[in-house]
């Protein structure tokens, strides 16, 4: 295996077999299966006539003893049956799916076409055709086409296990692209059991050219014509460098045909080793994003992180596992994983052991609540990057009485204890994760996060020997607790999809797109910033919702969408500055920061935050402490 621009490649192209072909051939004759089928049938109707006459009367009589009109009345025979077939819509059987339902369906034909057949010899007084012919004709018409069928069924069957080694079904799809992508890929999938039925690409010159035998069939935009689909039942992307609005523009052709749509892995995903080019995957709701890649200050990270002793609060959730994949990128000389969930925490030490076998890792059971055994961690290992990840984060759970209390201890008051063991053991640099939902917070879960940013700007100012900073972006796809998971549970189950509200709409950014930014914050940030990721266009949900669905190949009428309406503390729109805030634009065009107007003085927030050990557990307590530091928390607002 060898990289090529970025691309791994799998070894030569492998040379479709036989049984490839032959599914191929059969492929494109489907679309016209009904038509075809009711050809061969008329035939076999043909054939039987004729085997009959040779049943009845034996080799030396079978063709002489026949009277001259038989020809006419063959070909009327072959008209009743074709009608008959018709009527009872037999074409539309799939010989490959043929079973008893299918043969009673031809025998009802038979006998029926049978007995107008005899009807209209007597009528007509034809003597001369015998009548043991008339009787034995539909049966042996009935066994013919019986004995085509289940020989095209064993045929397809082995046809089948030659191809993918099992009983699953042939998957044929039709290629996106034509370059060198896709044609490592087709030699991969070949071998998993893929029939490639035709390329589609926009570069003219390819046009009529033949890769690995297959066809290119015209440009992407040709996917409309159903001709040139055939019998796909799978769309492959294989262009894993497309980008922005064109990748956007390419997956609504796709979906508009509506065939599943499936992906080879991203230019990223194989540069890093995630994936194999030829492992194919089903599109995430970040390839709908489509943005382009995020382009970070290299040596300014590595300035940052490499030699250093990196600690990671949170480090086995969504965001901190990302972030210690990024941070082992840079080489640090020692990783601490701070994880309350033992589960998490040993999930996330298996990936980077695999990945990064060189890099030292500190695994820790700690909950960012007891104060003393993270003064007790950060005393012994000294970490000078500390990134702050662990937090509640689910909105209408925070909500709850008990929960709400909860939120409130970990995300704001955890906050702090990890500020102020970073400060006091010489710290570097603290960055605190953070949310949009913070900005003029409706909910606990927002409110906390609030919280937990004017306490860093607190201990910034109280600790000028550590930079401390907050970094705010949206919601992060696929992480734990977001919709999008959600929504795939849902389709795979046969829906309803349920979205709150038809105009809720939210900002989105992948994992390692949040992540890479957190490291580049970290990197440029100064002590007291509240750093804001550029995240794009904010996404109508319930369009969210829709793509995905037709992009597993389920249109609305299978697979509908049902309004939950919004749930406590939810907002329609979520903002990442609020109103009396101000940016100011950073040496990196995805980051900007927010000048935030301060609320108390360093020393009152301190004396706040003395306060939430003897809080009410209730909800109404923890709303109004938080109000007493968060002005602008208005819940239900």
């Amino acid at each position: 295996m060898k990289h090529t621009d970025g691309v791994t490649q799998v070894g030569s192209a492998a040379e479709p077999t036989i049984w490839h072909r032959l599914d191929r051939l059969l492929a494109r004759l489907r679309p016209h299966r009904e038509p075809l089928a009711l050809a061969i049938d008329g035939a076999l109707v043909a054939v039987a006539w004729n085997a009959t006459y040779l049943f009845r009367l034996g080799f030396e009589r079978w063709f002489s003893a026949r009277p001259a009109y038989d020809g006419w009345v063959l070909a009327g025979v072959v008209c009743a049956y074709v009608l008959m077939f018709q009527l009872l819509q037999v074409p539309k059987g799939i010989w490959r799916f043929s079973g008893f339902g299918e043969v009673r369906r031809i025998l009802l034909a038979c006998a029926i076409a049978g007995a107008i057949s005899t009807a209209a010899v007597f009528a007509l007084q034809l003597r001369g055709v015998p009548r043991a012919v008339l009787a034995l004709h539909p049966v042996m018409t009935l066994m013919v086409l019986a004995l085509v069928r289940l020989s095209y069924r064993m045929l397809y069957e082995h046809a089948r296990a030659r191809i993918t080694g099992s009983d699953a079904e042939i998957r044929r799809a039709i290629v996106l692209g034509a370059g060198q992508a896709a044609r490592l890929l087709v030699a991969g999938i070949h071998r998993q059991g893929w029939i490639v039925l035709g390329f589609l690409d926009d570069d003219p010159h390819k046009r009529g050219t033949r890769i690995a035998g297959v066809p290119v069939l015209g440009p992407i935009t040709a996917l409309a014509d159903p001709a040139v689909r055939g019998a796909a039942t799978h769309l492959v992307l294989a262009m894993p460098s497309l980008r922005g609005a064109r990748r956007r523009e390419v997956l609504e052709l796709a979906a508009n045909t509506g065939l599943p749509v499936v992906t080879m892995p991203s230019a990223q995903e194989m540069r890093e080793g995630a994936e194999r080019i030829d492992r194919l995957r089903d599109i995430e709701p970040e390839d709908l994003l489509g943005r382009e890649p995020v382009q970070l200050d290299e040596a300014g990270i590595g300035e940052t992180l490499r030699g250093k002793t990196v600690l990671i609060t949170g480090a086995g959730g969504s965001i901190g596992s990302e972030l210690c994949r990024q941070v082992a990128r840079y080489q640090p000389a020692r990783l601490v994983l701070y994880e309350l969930s033992e589960f998490n925490l040993y999930t996330i030490e298996q990936d980077l052991s695999q990945r990064f076998p060189q890099l030292s890792l500190v695994k820790l059971i700690g909950d960012v609540k007891d104060l003393e055994h993270l003064r007790h961690t950060f005393a012994k290992w000294r970490p000078q990057v500390v990134f702050h990840a662990a937090a509640f984060k689910h909105v209408p759970l925070m909500e709850e009485d008990d929960n709400a209390w909860a939120a409130l201890r970990n995300n704001t008051l955890g906050t702090y204890h990890a500020a102020l063991a970073g400060a006091e053991n010489g710290a570097e640099r603290f960055v605190l994760i953070s949310t949009d939902k913070a900005v003029n917070p409706t909910n606990v879960m927002g409110a906390t996060k609030r919280a937990a940013e004017m306490v860093v700007a607190a201990m910034a100012a109280e600790h000028r020997s550590t930079k401390f900073m907050a970094v705010r972006f949206g919601n992060v796809l696929g992480s734990s607790g977001s919709v999008i998971p959600k929504f795939k549970e849902q389709i795979a189950k046969g829906g309803p999809v349920t979205v709150t509200h038809p105009e809720i709409i939210r900002y989105f950014m992948t994992i390692p797109e949040a992540a890479r930014l957190v490291l580049q914050a970290a990197a440029i940030g100064e002590s007291g910033q509240v750093l804001v990721l550029d995240m794009g266009e904010p996404v109508k949900i319930v369009d969210l919702a829709r793509q995905l669905i037709r992009l597993s190949g389920h249109s609305a009428d299978e697979i509908g969408i049902e309004f939950s309406g919004l749930r406590a503390g939810e907002k329609l729109y979520e903002e990442l500055l609020a109103d009396a805030d101000t940016s100011l634009p950073t040496a990196h065009n995805q980051l900007r920061v927010a000048r935030l107007q301060p609320s108390t003085e360093a020393g009152a927030q301190f004396a706040w935050l003395d306060r939430i050990g003897a809080a009410s557990r209730k909800y109404e307590s923890v709303r109004l402490l938080l109000r007493g530091l968060v002005p602008e928390f208005n819940p239900g607002g």
